[in-house]
């Protein structure tokens, strides 16, 4: 799962986005509501987290904005205004849910797993894909569940999260640059052989066993999530 984060205020982003990259998903954050707009009408995310009060752009704007492009990305409204209007006011706009500030992560992660649930049940109004395939490996978004062959395989979060980038980007070269921006969120190289010991790991769960690998080693350039086995087991 993909969310942005719209937040002026970089404690309060720091913090949403450290829990959310510890439970292996994958953030984005914008600090003004232009900039966030401009992100959102992407369409790249299952979800957003959109404070109220920004620059540039006020949170309300930026909701309605995207509502009345269609966008049907859920947004859960983060604001310290809590009265019942301020909550209405943001639910009738087009928020798929409201929460105040002071929160508790847990309270803020379990909101947008229902968001994207809820989302998810009608897939034909949604843009949401709950269920990632490549060959005979499947990985479910929501339950978080990876199967292959019909053999249930359990990974760390980190794991998780490299496995779903590669399955998002199957029959790409996926190069070391992109590992370390997309899924560890670094935009440096660390000097470490960090990407090569999760993808050893990643091979003994998903590949050790199977009669053809998925996981194909792109010599000078990177690694690649192959899709279609049949041919290569005809090679």
């Amino acid at each position: 799962m993909k969310v942005l984060i719209i937040e002026d205020d970089p404690t309060v982003s720091h913090f949403i986005r450290k829990g959310l990259t510890e439970a292996s998903l994958t953030c984005d954050v914008a600090a003004d509501g232009k900039r966030g707009l401009q992100m959102a009408e992407s369409g790249q995310y299952d979800a957003i987290v959109l404070d109220r009060m920004l620059p540039e752009m006020d949170g309300m704007q930026v909701l309605q904005h995207l509502r009345s492009k269609r966008s049907e990305t859920p947004v859960l409204i983060l604001s310290a205004k809590s009265k019942v209007e301020d909550k209405v006011v943001g639910l009738r706009s087009g928020a798929d849910d409201y929460l105040t500030k002071p929160f508790a992560f847990e309270e803020l992660m379990a909101r947008l797993e229902l968001m994207v649930q809820r989302s998810a049940a009608t897939p034909e109004q949604s843009n949401v894909e709950v269920t990632l395939t490549a060959a005979d490996l499947t990985l479910n978004l929501l339950t978080r569940k990876v199967h292959r062959a019909n053999q249930s395989i359990e990974l760390q979060g980190r794991e998780f999260r490299l496995l779903e980038y590669l399955m998002r980007n199957k029959e790409r070269v996926i190069t070391r640059t992109m590992l370390l921006e997309k899924v560890w969120d670094y935009n440096f190289d660390p000097q470490t052989n960090i990407i090569d010991v999760h993808i050893s790991r990643l091979r003994q769960k998903i590949d050790k066993g199977f009669a053809v690998p998925l996981i194909e080693t792109v010599r000078g350039a990177g690694y690649r999530m192959r899709d279609n086995i049949e041919d290569r087991m005809l090679s």
